[in-house]
């Protein structure tokens, strides 16, 4: 190995050296979580071939990787001490710390297999991780740690990362103070740091959104869309591109490179439900990356991580990327509701679906 290669390990300590004081209880629960990862990226990597004794009781599989996945962050993590208690996407409600066991002074709330619907037609995938303090009153041994205290904001993350699982395993990290990426290499099992400083350009001509849900979107969304759309003859003056991968850490890690916006907006569809993205190990997390790397999150209404958390698995619309973009949608959502209603749709009026004016035949 090259000896001006960083691996994660180092990065962590030399990270906790410019804190006089550091246990390196911090830098430890970063890496058992890349360990964990590790395991992930193995056994998605591995796709539907199954292992000795294997049933396939759980459906697909993404189904049987999202247990699995969960499994494994869970045994990686518990034991070590550095935690209290976790919360995963896959249980309804935080799982404590056994009191036979050592408890640490942080939370970990994760998604341990983000975009699992993927794995079946061999799409990216992706963990998701926040780190969290743990309150004084659970340090303190008077309370047991309870779903009550993972219900923290999330500008009181100490850490936010990702794991992407593509043609090369990446992990995407912030410990506020600026985003680092690392890549996986084999060779040497270890995590070594290709992506210093990542920054989100603050303008962008590219979005991403799930264009089947257009008929559900609020008026702000529609207008943003629709002047996309309009490109170099609309309100813009230039054109966009437009992605959809369906999968949330990849979206994030093309606009972490190449920039651009990610919409999962509010809809119309049921009200008590206005939000599909998961706030404590979902919107939180990105966003934190996301505000690190000069990028804007929020959801069409207030940043994302002030938004006041009332339940573990509660969801929210969530919007970021090119910081200049972000604020174009929150402007649009502040304005009164007026203006044209968009009965039609946006995307039958231009090119996607139909010829633009200019290219149509008589």
């Amino acid at each position: 190995m090259p000896t001006s290669l960083k691996t994660l390990t180092r990065y962590t300590i030399e990270e906790e050296h410019r804190h006089p004081g550091s246990s390196g209880e911090f830098s430890a629960l970063v890496n058992v979580v890349a360990t964990a990862t590790k395991i992930i990226a193995n056994q998605v990597t591995r796709g539907v071939i199954p292992g000795p004794g294997h049933e396939d009781e759980l459906g697909s599989a993404g189904s049987r990787l999202d247990v699995l996945t969960d499994e494994i962050m869970v045994a990686q993590t518990q034991w070590t001490g550095h935690l209290s208690g976790l919360l995963s996407e896959q249980r309804a409600t935080a799982l404590p710390v056994p009191a036979t066991q050592r408890r640490g002074k942080y939370l970990l709330a994760f998604d341990a297999l983000d975009g699992s619907s993927n794995i079946d037609v061999n799409l990216p995938v992706g963990s998701i991780f926040s780190i969290l303090r743990a309150p004084q009153e659970v340090l303190d041994g008077t309370a047991e740690p309870s779903d009550t205290d993972f219900l923290q904001p999330g500008a009181r993350q100490v850490c936010a990362g990702f794991t992407l699982y593509g043609p090369a395993t990446m992990l995407v990290l912030t410990t506020g103070s600026g985003v680092d990426g690392f890549t996986l290499d084999r060779e040497i099992g270890a995590f070594v740091l290709t992506h210093p400083r990542m920054r989100i350009p603050e303008d962008t001509s590219g979005f991403a959104i799930n264009a089947a849900n257009e008929r559900f979107w609020e008026r702000p969304v529609r207008r943003y869309v629709q002047e996309c759309l309009e490109g170099v003859e609309g309100p813009r003056g230039r054109d966009f591109n437009m992605r959809w991968v369906a999968s949330l850490v990849a979206d994030t890690f093309h606009i972490l490179t190449r920039g651009g916006m990610y919409l999962y907006p509010r809809d119309t569809r049921n009200p008590a439900r206005p939000g599909r993205v998961s706030l404590l190990y979902g919107a939180n997390p990105i966003a934190f990356i996301v505000e690190q790397a000069g990028g804007a999150a929020t959801t069409g209404h207030e940043r994302v991580m002030l938004v006041p958390p009332s339940q573990v698995h509660q969801r929210v619309p969530f919007i970021f990327g090119s910081r200049n973009e972000v604020l174009r949608v929150e402007r649009y959502h502040a304005e009164p509701d007026e203006g044209p209603s968009f009965d039609s749709s946006l995307f039958g009026t231009r090119s996607l679906f139909r010829p633009a004016k200019h290219d149509q035949r008589t």
